[in-house]
């Protein structure tokens, strides 16, 4: 079971200040027009089709697991029959395989989409490979833990696996597979969150000894990823709207939560979005998009369930979604995203894309289109 949730004195974090990126600003009548659910679907529909055009890695690479984690959310938004079609025509290309590794959570990710269709197909072979692959992985001990210590050893991961685990024990009715993610989301809890900062370190290698030796940034401070706890928040979202309320691990998920959406909401930028190191902006070239757009997905989702206060957030989610229009190019390539690396980098720009940056805005998109302004 896990322990009961410490909850965080989030008024003395919102009591330090949100800072310029917190407080609510006039929207231009351009802004204002980013917020229309008729815009807001035709920016889905663009930004799927372009990333559907231009594919960049192998359908189960844990890339695409995230792009179309999006895709999934787009086609609830806009009931697209496009976008069900290429959903179903993945699926049926990967034969609902996930990739190679059955203990690594980058390549069970995928399964999150399939599972996801499942719900709407009900055909048993979409998850039965799914079920094999998440059965070995409860029973037969794999190389990340004999390697790492723990099965989820670097905090992405938490995007990745408890989201297939929680979603496939629903499904099923088997509480084993919702206990072994509690499992092991707390061994990562433990082993990488700062509770100082409120923030996952990207892995162990990250950590500072208690001399306070260890990896920096330029000025000084730890080095937390923007888009690691990004892919943390947007695994949150994905665990609590498939909790039960009365589920006895709900708490501590809810708390973690709030704690990290109160801390992030002091690290966004002016511009409305989050740097690739979050706490030395000003060494970065410009907004990093698969961060903040997890990030604004998360905060939108908290306000629209009530677990995030709308005064305090929905002036930091409304900045947010605004900045990330601006990165949209006319035929729908979604900007600014980071390349693949395990850790925060400097060489992005407009014209940089993956497939989890058009993912992620995907994601924040279909939240930010239930908001009541």
């Amino acid at each position: 079971m896990l322990p009961s949730f410490r909850p965080l004195a989030c008024g003395l974090l919102l009591a330090l200040g949100l800072g310029r990126a917190g407080q609510a600003q006039q929207m231009t009548a351009a802004d204002k027009a980013v917020f229309k659910p008729k815009f807001i679907k035709q920016q889905l529909l663009k930004a799927t089709k372009w990333q559907l055009a231009h594919p960049r890695h192998k359908v189960t690479d844990w890339t695409n697991g995230a792009f179309y984690s999006g895709v999934f959310a787009a086609y609830q938004t806009t009931k697209s029959k496009l976008i069900l079609d290429s959903l179903m025509a993945m699926g049926e290309r990967t034969k609902w395989q996930p990739d190679r590794r059955y203990d690594h959570a980058d390549d069970i990710v995928i399964c999150q989409t399939y599972l996801n269709l499942y719900r709407l197909k009900k055909e048993r072979r979409m998850i039965e490979p799914t079920l094999v692959v998440v059965e070995k992985f409860r029973t037969v001990p794999g190389p990340e833990v004999e390697k790492n210590g723990i099965a989820w050893w670097w905090c992405d991961a938490l995007f990745m696996g408890p989201p297939v685990l929680v979603k496939l024990g629903l499904i099923e009715n088997q509480p084993k597979y919702l206990a072994l993610s509690d499992t092991l989301y707390q061994q990562t809890y433990r082993r990488l969150f700062n509770h100082p900062e409120h923030l996952f370190s990207r892995d162990a290698s990250y950590l500072w000894n208690a001399a306070g030796e260890g990896k920096k940034e330029s000025n000084g401070q730890r080095i937390f990823w923007s888009r690691g706890n990004g892919w943390v928040m947007g695994g949150l979202v994905q665990i609590l709207q498939e909790l039960p309320a009365s589920h006895p691990s709900r708490p501590f998920y809810v708390g973690l939560f709030k704690e990290m959406s109160a801390r992030l909401v002091q690290l966004q930028q002016p511009d409305g979005l989050w740097r690739s190191s979050l706490l030395d902006p000003a060494a970065y070239p410009g907004g990093e998009t698969s961060g903040s757009g997890f990030d604004t997905y998360a905060m939108a989702w908290g306000i629209n369930n009530g677990i995030l206060d709308q005064a305090t957030y929905l002036p930091a989610v409304q900045k947010a979604w605004v900045a990330l229009n601006k990165v949209v190019s006319p035929e729908g390539r979604v900007g600014w995203v980071q390349p693949i690396g395990a850790d925060p980098r400097r060489d992005f720009s407009a014209e940089s894309w993956e497939v989890y940056g058009t993912g992620a805005f995907l994601l924040a998109g279909s939240e930010v289109i239930k908001l009541k302004h």
